[in-house]
Formats: structure tokens, C-alpha cells, sequence
């Protein structure tokens, strides 16, 4: 099932790239399939000023033309995070099943998502993130340092674009073949 999929990406053409400065990184420097990459830099994410989650120690999935997106320990959680009734595919990682946020008494649906069971067949270091957390930004709040992040354009992906992350990064209409 995956194996299509993952053929499908190996000859698409590539767009034009947006100058990348002293500092800043182009998303089509990231190679395909993914790297997994540990960060050291402080992320959170809140909802309406509520801490959600927090961590100095994420792992980074960074993919062709995608944002990098970051994975949260479960144990940097600090609010109750249920199983949707949403699983998406990724050929790479494979099945992601999505969760919804319950906090002061508000349940928002499909904010996060994880992989419990992770693809590994490629040698990837996708086993690192099994059971780890991605957060939406479109849906919550979310900072790297104290830069609020961007959500990946389309809404379908959890990337997290920054002032350093450069592109154009796919998503949005006409990037399907990217």
C-alpha cells in the first residue's frame, strides 16, 4: 500500500526555491524519505494561555517541501490528550492516529496526532517517535523560544514554519506532486 505512494514522489518536479540567509534552512535541503533529528531548543504549546505541552528534548521529522515537525515525549504532555476516531497514512511512518485535546472542560477534536507503531523498514529512526506527540499549530497555539509558529499551509500537515524555515513549502493548491 505504501509502496505506490512512496514511488509516486521520486520524479516530481521541484519549484523555484526562496533565498535561504546566514541561519535559515530551505525545506528542500530535507531529504526524502524523512530525517529524524533531536532538537535542544525550548518548544511549548498552549491553548488560550493553558500550557499543553513543553519540552527542551524534541524530535524533529523533517521531509522534502514539508515544515519541520516537532514530536513531544509523552511524558512533556501536560493535558489530557484522547484518541480520535481519525487515522491518516503517511508512506513513510505510516499510520498516524489523531487526538483530541480536553482542557478546562473544552474538547477540541484532532489537534495532535502520533504514531504508536511507526514504519522502520527504511532504517529511518522512525522507532524514535513512537508514541511521541505532534501538535497542529493551525489548532493551538505553538512557540519555538518565544516565536509563535505558523501552521504548513493546506492543513492537512503538522508543520511548524518559522522565520528561519524557508521554501516554498507544500500544502496549499497546486503542491500535490511536491
Amino acid at each position: 500500500m505504501v509502496g505506490p505512494a512512496r514511488a509516486k514522489w521520486a520524479h516530481a518536479p521541484k519549484p523555484p526555491r526562496e533565498p535561504v540567509g546566514a541561519g535559515e534552512e530551505s525545506v528542500w535541503d530535507y531529504p526524502r524519505p524523512p530525517l529524524v533529528r533531536p532538537g535542544g531548543e525550548r518548544l511549548r504549546v498552549e491553548h488560550r494561555g493553558m500550557l499543553v505541552a513543553e519540552t527542551r528534548a524534541p524530535i524533529w521529522v523533517c521531509e522534502t517541501a514539508g515544515a519541520p515537525v516537532p514530536y513531544f515525549a509523552p511524558d512533556s504532555v501536560r493535558a489530557e490528550l484522547l484518541p480520535a476516531d481519525h487515522v491518516t497514512l503517511c508512506e513513510w511512518k505510516g499510520a498516524a492516529v489523531h487526538h483530541d485535546l480536553v482542557l478546562g472542560g473544552e474538547r477540541l477534536a484532532s489537534v495532535a496526532y502520533c504514531y504508536p507503531d511507526p514504519l522502520d523498514d527504511l532504517g529511518r529512526g522512525f522507532a524514535a517517535i513512537a508514541g511521541w506527540f505532534a501538535f497542529y499549530p493551525a489548532a493551538l497555539e505553538c512557540f519555538v523560544g518565544e516565536e509563535r509558529v505558523r501552521p504548513q499551509p493546506g492543513g492537512y500537515y503538522g508543520g511548524w514554519v518559522t522565520a528561519r524555515i524557508k521554501g516554498p513549502i507544500k500544502g496549499g493548491p497546486g503542491t500535490g506532486g511536491w
